[in-house]
């Protein structure tokens, strides 16, 4: 065996065991989680009203709060970073103004999210309490649009970059306008890649604690609307676990966050191949 062999061979070793410790700790947490919390889910538990501070009863308001701050802040942030990589890649050439939009969004993605709690917090529940009605779904929801932003634009971006430019070219050659080539052309071939940084984004709104504490108001009742405040299954584990020590809850709303997030990951992986297939 040469020497360049044996590093070779040094090489694949480390990065295989890297992988597989990747995945042991994973599948360890997974199945640590779900041997405890496992036992708390009945239909009891998903459709009950928590009482005592969360210690008893069910997560009924927790799943829906996380539902409405998930749907709500796609809503508001795919239109926004979407466009916003739309028009850093298909309007503007490389230049200063590209470049300061750029920067702005690596340096969003870089911010502790305490930190958006904190902004949201004094500018959407404070200032903007008339509008936003103060500790609710919706400051919780524009706090996560900024916090997600920097993922859809990014990832967005880098689908749309990877479309052919004989696409482009040949649609313009054929007369038709730089937005109908966007419309009917690019984003049906990009939009694989701008759903996998939908997924990323709903992965980090769903596994969120620090900056919806300050902005969601963690309500046990109910909401009604966009303006009521709630709490998310994250926000619920958290803080029943730190206020009421009840770890038996802890881990059952843990449990059904981690199915949630498979069910997610795995619809949206089915979708993401059949997507592929159809525009390959």
């Amino acid at each position: 065996m040469t020497k360049v062999e044996r590093n070779q061979l040094i090489a694949f070793t480390l990065l295989s065991l890297a992988a597989a410790l990747t995945v042991v700790i994973l599948l360890a947490i997974v199945f640590y989680v779900l041997s405890r919390g496992l036992g708390m889910i009945s239909v009891e538990f998903l459709l009950e009203e928590p009482r005592r501070m969360g210690a008893e009863g069910g997560i009924y308001p927790a799943i829906l709060g996380t539902i409405y701050l998930v749907v709500l802040t796609l809503l508001l942030a795919t239109p926004l970073g979407v466009g916003a990589a739309i028009y850093m890649n298909e309007y503007t050439l490389e230049g200063p103004l590209k470049k300061t939009i750029r920067f702005a969004t690596e340096s969003l993605a870089g911010i502790p999210s305490i930190v958006y709690g904190l902004f949201g917090f004094v500018f959407f529940v404070i200032l903007l309490r008339d509008i936003t009605g103060g500790w609710s779904i919706l400051s919780g929801a524009l706090t996560g649009v900024i916090m997600i932003l920097p993922v859809i634009i990014r990832a967005s971006e880098e689908a749309l970059k990877n479309v052919p430019d004989t696409l482009r070219e040949g649609s313009l050659a054929l007369g038709t306008t730089r937005w109908y080539t966007i419309k009917k052309l690019i984003l049906p071939v990009a939009f694989p890649g701008i759903l996998t940084s939908l997924i990323l984004s709903i992965g980090r709104v769903v596994g969120e604690t620090a900056a919806f504490l300050l902005t969601l108001g963690g309500s046990l009742l109910i909401p009604a609307s966009v303006f009521d405040g709630s709490r998310t299954l994250a926000l619920h584990l958290y803080m029943v676990a730190m206020e009421t020590g009840n770890m038996d809850v802890a881990f059952g709303a843990g449990a059904v966050l981690i199915i949630l997030v498979l069910v997610i990951n795995l619809t949206a992986g089915y979708l993401l191949k059949r997507l592929v297939k159809r525009f390959s």
